[in-house]
């Protein structure tokens, strides 16, 4: 399948729906890491006096992993399963993002075994700086 980046058509890629989507534009792709940005728009129920609070962030980065399992399973032709963050450790929050801004999120898979994905994500700004990170392991429901 011959798909050109960035894909901003993906909310069939994802189980989230409005007002929960944290991420809005599939920059990159691979089978081990994936690039995801979002643009913080007003009325985002993560935003709190212009800032996108903590719980966005790994909210987006659990979306993040959502989309690489959901854009797989696309290329391959399949239903996506529906996920769980099964863990979050070693969470850093360094700056958080403001209203407007777009955030990009790396997404690098570790491991991958029966259903359950191991994965360390970062999050920068426009100017590339890490703003956030965090280990997560997603889980696929059965």
């Amino acid at each position: 399948m011959n798909v050109k980046f960035p894909i901003t058509e993906i909310a069939h890629l994802i189980p989230q729906k409005t007002p929960f989507v944290m991420v809005d534009t599939l920059l990159n792709f691979s089978a081990t890491d994936l690039t995801s940005s979002f643009t913080i728009p007003s009325g985002n129920i993560f935003v709190k006096d212009t800032c996108f609070q903590e719980g966005g962030l790994i909210e987006n980065m659990a979306q993040t992993v959502a989309l690489h399992t959901g854009f797989d399973y696309f290329l391959k032709n399949e239903q996506a399963p529906i996920g769980y963050i099964g863990s979050i450790k070693k969470v850093d929050v360094l700056k958080l993002p403001k209203l407007g801004e777009t955030i990009t999120t790396e997404v690098k898979i570790l491991h991958e075994f029966m259903g359950v994905t191991m994965v360390e994500v970062r999050v920068l700004n426009a100017l590339q700086e890490e703003i956030a990170s965090a280990h997560m392991k997603t889980v696929i429901a059965n």
